[in-house]
C-alpha cells in the first residue's frame, strides 16, 4: 500500500504541473499527458481504496475475503484509461490544420520534470507489481505515462529545431496509441477473472492429465480452476478412487502445487459414489 500512496502523491503534483504547463503552452501533447495523469490520479486512489478493502477478514460471509475488489479496480482502471485514449485522439484530430504555435521551451521544461516524476513512481510501484493485478494496473498507468512524457520531450525539440507545429498533435497521438494496447489486455485478464476462467499460464489438460497418471485414480470429474485476485489459482475436483484415501489426497495436492495451485478442495469418491453425483457439464473447465 506504501508503494500506492507514494505514486499517487507523485502522479498529483506532476498532473498540476502538466495541466498549468499545457496551458501555458499551448501543448495539446502536454495537455494530454496531463489528462492521463489524472487518470492515473483516479486510479492509484481506486487502487489504495480496494487494498484497503481487500486486506478485511474473511468473515462468515465473505469465506474468500475481499479480494476480488482489487480485480473490479483494475477493470475501472482499464476503462477509464481507454475512454481518456479515445478522448486524446478525437482533441488531436480537431487540432490538426489549426496553426496555433506551440511555446516549447514550457512544454520541454514540464515534460522533463513529469519523466522524473514517473521513473520514480514506476521504481516505487516495480517491486510490489507481481504482488497484485491492482498495482500491476497501476504500474500500467505510470509507464504509459512515462512514455508520454519522452514523447512530449521529442515533440517539443522537433518543434523548436524545425518549427513543425504538428508534432505536438503527432506526440498526443502516439501516447494514446501505447495506452490503448495495454489498457486492453489489462481489462482483460480483469473481466477473464472475474467470470472465473481458467487463468491464461494454467493449461487444465495438462492438469487432467497430471492427476490421472496418480496410481489408484481411475477418473476425474468436475474440475474447476479460477483465480480470486488474478495471481493466485484455486482447484476443485473429484477424484474416482480405489486406493487409501489419505495417501492419494497428500499425492494429488502435491501435483497441484507442481501447478502453482496451493488451495484446493479436492473430493475423493470411490466408483460406486457416481450414481449420486449431479455433474457439471463435460470439460466445463476448459471453457
Amino acid at each position: 500500500m506504501w508503494a500506492l500512496a507514494v505514486a499517487l502523491g507523485i502522479t498529483a503534483i506532476v498532473f498540476l504541473a502538466e495541466l498549468a504547463g499545457g496551458w501555458l503552452s499551448g501543448s495539446m501533447a502536454l495537455l494530454a499527458d496531463a489528462m492521463h495523469m489524472l487518470s492515473d490520479a483516479t486510479g492509484l486512489i481506486i487502487a489504495l481504496i480496494a487494498v484497503l478493502i481487500g486486506r478485511r477478514k474473511v468473515s462468515a460471509y465473505a469465506t474468500f475475503g475481499y479480494r476480488r475488489v482489487e480485480v473490479l479496480a483494475a477493470a475501472l482502471n482499464a476503462v477509464t484509461v481507454v475512454v481518456i485514449s479515445i478522448g486524446i485522439v478525437v482533441g488531436a484530430v480537431r487540432r490538426l490544420g489549426s496553426g496555433e504555435e506551440v511555446h516549447t521551451a514550457t512544454m520541454i521544461t514540464v515534460a522533463f520534470v513529469g519523466l522524473v516524476a514517473n521513473i520514480l513512481s514506476a521504481a516505487v510501484l516495480y517491486s510490489q507489481r507481481k504482488h497484485s493485478i491492482n498495482v500491476e494496473g497501476a504500474f500500467l498507468h505510470v509507464m504509459v505515462d512515462l512514455l508520454g512524457s519522452v514523447a512530449v520531450i521529442v515533440a517539443g525539440l522537433v518543434i523548436a529545431f524545425t518549427g513543425f507545429q504538428a508534432a505536438d498533435v503527432i506526440a498526443s497521438l502516439l501516447i494514446a496509441g501505447m495506452v490503448l494496447p495495454r489498457a486492453w489486455e489489462l481489462l482483460k485478464t480483469s473481466i477473464s477473472v472475474l467470470l472465473e476462467r481458467v487463468p491464461a499460464h494454467i493449461d487444465p489438460a495438462e492438469v487432467e492429465a497430471a492427476l490421472l497418471s496418480i496410481d489408484h485414480v481411475e477418473g476425474i470429474h468436475d474440475l474447476h480452476l479460477w483465480s480470486m485476485s488474478g495471481n493466485n489459482v484455486l482447484c476443485t475436483v473429484h477424484l474416482i478412487t480405489r486406493g487409501d484415501q489419505g495417501v492419494l489426497l497428500d499425492r494429488a495436492q502435491a501435483r497441484l502445487r507442481e501447478f502453482g495451485i496451493d488451495h484446493a478442495t479436492i473430493q475423493l469418491e470411490g466408483p460406486e459414489h457416481s450414481a449420486h453425483e449431479v455433474f457439471c457439464a463435460p470439460h466445463e473447465h476448459a471453457q
